[in-house]
């Protein structure tokens, strides 16, 4: 499904991706983990070229999307569902507005058709009946709810996630993690998660990885990753300090 070729990213001398290889197949829920301001959000946006690589290649479904046009670009997205840190949702704009906006930007639908998936998209998230109320109104497990909800309007077959339960109580962390698992049962999406929250990747995750001084380190399942000896994986973990 998608592959890294010699991935690099850099910020002017500032190298925060370096060579990076990596191959996430079908159905997979990969975590990826590190330490703050490692480029892990960067990784992600590299991954549907909201940032631009300074080399190598991003493939999805065999396709390099780095030689994509704009069309292809946006065909692209379309498949590839993204759930922004803290939900990024249009404050000016209600629930059902939010759902709707990318189906009205690059979909030529009928109202009542867009009316139905985001009505669909809202039940997925367990969010039924709120189409009428504004973002400030809601609390910050209800707007990253919403945030999926808006990446599911195009039926992706990859979803991204930044940091989904950044910020939230441990109650609601799980309700966002049960959700997670069920839409990767359910909906059988390829998920990528950026997290430093070992209770999520532990919960979400079949395998994870973690970058690490511009370099990606591979770990294997959550079970494995909590068992190595590396020792900037295990401080990582465990959350040791010398």
């Amino acid at each position: 499904m998608i592959k890294l070729n010699k991935l690099s990213k850099s910020f002017g001398d500032h190298q925060v991706i370096d060579g990076v290889d990596l191959e996430i197949p079908d159905g997979q829920s990969l975590a990826v983990i590190g330490p703050s301001g490692c480029g892990k959000s960067t990784l992600l946006k590299l991954l549907i070229r909201l940032e631009e690589p300074t080399g190598g290649s991003v493939s999805v479904n065999g396709q390099d999307i780095v030689r994509l046009d704009e069309e292809g670009l946006i065909s692209l997205r379309q498949k590839v569902g993204f759930v922004f840190q803290y939900g990024a949702l249009f404050d000016s704009l209600s629930v059902f507005e939010n759902v709707a906006f990318a189906l009205r930007e690059h979909a030529k639908l009928p109202e009542r058709q867009i009316a139905r998936i985001v009505g669909e998209k809202l039940k997925l998230v367990e969010l039924e009946g709120t189409e009428k109320l504004m973002p400030e109104a809601l609390s910050g497990g209800m707007q990253k709810r919403v945030g999926i909800a808006r990446a599911l309007a195009f039926d992706p077959t990859i979803i991204l996630y930044d940091e989904p339960t950044t910020g939230l109580d441990p109650i609601t962390s799980v309700t966002i993690e049960n959700l997670m698992v069920k839409l990767a049962r359910e909906l059988k999406v390829t998920s990528v998660l950026v997290t430093h929250v070992m209770q999520t990747v532990r919960r979400v995750a079949n395998r994870v990885v973690m970058i690490n001084e511009a370099k990606l380190i591979e770990l294997g399942s959550p079970a494995e990753a909590a068992r190595s000896t590396v020792p900037i994986v295990k401080k990582f973990i465990t959350g040791g300090i010398d």
